[in-house]
């Protein structure tokens, strides 16, 4: 099965298919898995390439972070105000506003803030500001990953056919969606961190949390028969695959969409919801700019 013959006709049959019109994709997909069956691919490498067509066909509107959650930092803020805020959120680059989300100045790299702590006197964030990228909403991944590594970028800003700010996407963004999910050192990733209260009292919850853990944690009661997975209680009771900071009402906790891709539910935001309130149990809140 896995002698050097059947790897290379095998080898053959997908550069046929290769240089063939797009209208071939499906079959190059049957014949990927064909040969994952066979042992000629691992699932690894099956996931990859599937990642890589899947981006050629995917536009940044898809991935990107949208405006309402994109963390940023305001020029007229000093930097012992917002480093703080820089720390809590871990990110390694921030847009730099000017009064609101659509006066975008510049990009902060959080390693500059270094030289604050070196000479705090003469330290000036307009000095340390990166050039701001924009694109639109409908360039297509695969291109837009080829521009971020020729012009060494790794944060751009999308605009809207309006010309106004509707998010911004990373190179991560657009790696996650072959390789997968992503975390760096700054990610919780300890079993026991799957569940991190917030100290604005919601907590922020792994869709890979286990349901037994999360009913132990929040003091829920969410039956675990059908699914192991917190975020796969959720997509069910959405009945599909739930966007960014879109967000679904169930037995009085609200579960917001913090992070979402076109595969997976990464991140959720939960919130005990009062008892006596009226908000309806299972109630789906839609963000307009998700419909």
């Amino acid at each position: 099965m896995n002698d050097p013959a059947s790897k290379s006709n095998w080898f053959e049959r997908v550069g046929a298919l290769l240089l063939r019109k797009p209208e071939d994709r499906e079959q190059l997909i049957t014949l990927l898995h064909s040969a994952y069956e066979r042992d000629l691919l691992d699932a690894e490498a099956l996931t990859m390439i599937e990642g890589v067509l899947h981006v050629s066909e995917m536009q940044v509107r898809d991935i990107m972070i949208p405006r309402s959650q994109m963390d940023t930092i305001d020029i007229g803020d000093k930097p012992g105000e917002f480093i703080p805020f820089v720390i809590e959120t871990a990110h390694s680059r921030f847009p730099v506003t000017d009064g609101s989300k659509d006066q975008i100045i510049g990009i902060l790299l959080a390693k500059d803030l270094l030289r604050y702590y070196a000479n705090a006197e003469v330290f000036n964030v307009r000095d340390m500001l990166r050039p701001v990228v924009y694109i639109p909403e409908s360039k297509r991944l695969n291109i837009l990953l080829k521009d971020f590594r020729g012009n060494r970028n790794h944060m751009a800003i999308v605009v809207d056919e309006y010309g106004g700010i509707a998010g911004l996407v990373t190179i991560e963004d657009v790696l996650e969606q072959i390789v997968g999910e992503i975390e760096d050192e700054y990610d919780f990733d300890e079993a026991g961190d799957y569940i991190v209260a917030d100290t604005n009292g919601y907590y922020r919850v792994k869709a890979i949390a286990e349901i037994v853990n999360f009913n132990e944690t929040l003091g829920a009661a969410f039956s675990d028969k059908e699914f192991d997975t917190i975020g796969g209680y959720v997509i069910n009771r959405f009945g599909r695959l739930p966007k960014n900071d879109e967000s679904i009402v169930i037995d009085h906790f609200r579960f917001t969409v913090l992070r979402a891709d076109s595969r997976r539910l990464h991140l959720l935001k939960v919130e005990r919801i009062d008892a006596d309130s009226d908000i309806g149990i299972d109630e789906t809140e839609l963000n307009p700019l998700n419909q």
